[in-house]
């Protein structure tokens, strides 16, 4: 067993750290204020990125650090889903910087969709833009009337109509809905709800510009609107798509949606570690250089041993999801379920605790935008209901743990 990144992930690795160096960490504090300045009401018309963010795509396309999440030569850079686990930590140390290289979520899940799942015809039409980083996508899955921690309760219907596909239904929590260049969603909903509840499901691509769909209105989490990509909730009202928008087979989407997540659970866990790495960084740099009652913070309230507890836990959280990743690679997504799901319990978790010290260190600061800290709180915290909550992945490890034994 080892899953030590390769020569070649370590190489890409040295680039990426130096681009982040050069272009991002000086661009950070800019970003986040421009995203909250020029987009601060979840109009999504009118939002728009800052115009320093296609000058840094293009760069980091000229370098090579462009789609790297695809182990692909062609299409990506061929790197496994262990070399491309350190790269993500590296892009996990700025808040949403993955978007610069084009392996921000849901766009890295959807490429993955249409790469592994989709025809020809789809992926010409489809996958070569959104790689291109010529338009964004949203992934529709969560519903607002139903416990969608529980896939089987969908309510939203996916029927077929002669040559066409007829979709009707509520999604919301949708990520990336008020992008400036969001175009298409994949859809997940019910085709024959007398199947078997895991042959019900279809996935099917949606223009955001087709008829009868209606973006609602954009969520706030914590009250920010997390512009200019955002989470909203949008309706199908007997939205019609041509057949050839199915992807694979009707009831086929269960499966589909298990494949998908694999590995952009990876590389959300391995973002979550580089925030976490970045919030004991500044955790230690504020209370090496801040005294209270005549001593460093550092030497105050037990916060020497608190910093010793996260990097303990940080190398932990690393660990468990670089064996993840070495499984994926080795045996495939559907006999890494344990390993995946405990990594998805692990790293947010980890995230939250360690942000949480550090916030707590920096006082009322550590509230503010003056650091990113308040970001990756919002991060772990979301991300421990996104792609299932902490109790269906602990529902599913429970379950391969009794199926050894019983």
């Amino acid at each position: 067993m080892n899953f030590r990144p390769s020569e070649k992930s370590q190489a890409y690795l040295k680039k990426l750290k130096a681009f982040m160096n050069t272009n991002v960490y000086p661009f950070e504090k800019e970003w986040m204020e421009f995203n909250k300045e020029n987009n601060p009401d979840g109009h999504w018309t009118t939002w728009h990125e800052h115009p320093k963010l296609d000058k840094l795509k293009n760069e980091a396309r000229e370098q090579g650090l462009w789609n790297l999440f695809l182990p692909d030569e062609q299409m990506g850079q061929g790197l496994s889903v262990l070399d491309y686990a350190p790269l993500a930590e590296e892009m996990g140390r700025v808040y949403n910087s993955a978007e610069i290289f084009n392996c921000n979520a849901p766009d890295t899940g959807n490429m993955e969709v249409l790469y592994h799942f989709g025809n020809d015809e789809q992926k010409k039409k489809w996958l070569v833009p959104l790689l291109d980083g010529e338009m964004k996508s949203v992934f529709c899955m969560t519903e607002p009337n139903v416990a969608s921690s529980d896939a089987t309760n969908i309510e939203t219907s996916i029927l077929p109509d002669g040559d066409e596909i007829v979709i009707n239904g509520k999604k919301w929590w949708a990520t990336g809905l008020g992008h400036p260049d969001a175009g298409l969603a994949i859809v997940m909903g019910k085709t024959d709800t007398s199947a078997e509840k895991h042959k019900q499901h279809t996935m099917v691509l949606v223009p955001l510009k087709a008829a009868g769909v209606e973006i609602k209105r954009m969520l706030t989490t914590f009250g920010a609107y997390d512009a200019p990509a955002g989470h909203g909730e949008v309706h199908f009202n007997n939205v019609r798509v041509p057949k050839e928008n199915l992807i694979q087979n009707f009831g086929s989407g269960f499966a589909i949606a298990q494949g998908r997540l694999g590995p952009g659970r990876i590389h959300h866990c391995m973002r979550c570690i580089g925030a976490a790495e970045r919030a004991l960084q500044l955790a230690i740099i504020r209370s090496g250089t801040r005294k209270a009652f005549g001593k460093p913070l550092a030497m105050l309230g037990g916060n020497a041993e608190r910093f010793a507890k996260a990097r303990v836990a940080i190398d932990q959280a690393r660990l468990l999801t670089h064996y993840a990743a070495w499984k994926i690679d080795q045996v495939g997504v559907k006999e890494s379920m344990t390993e995946i799901s405990a990594i998805k319990v692990v790293a947010p978790q980890v995230l939250q605790d360690v942000t949480d010290m550090a916030m707590q260190i920096h006082g009322g600061g550590g509230l503010s935008d003056d650091f990113p800290l308040s970001s990756f709180y919002l991060q772990a915290r979301a991300l421990r209901l996104a792609d299932g909550p902490d109790e269906v992945h602990l529902g599913m490890i429970s379950r391969l743990e009794f199926k050894k034994y019983l």
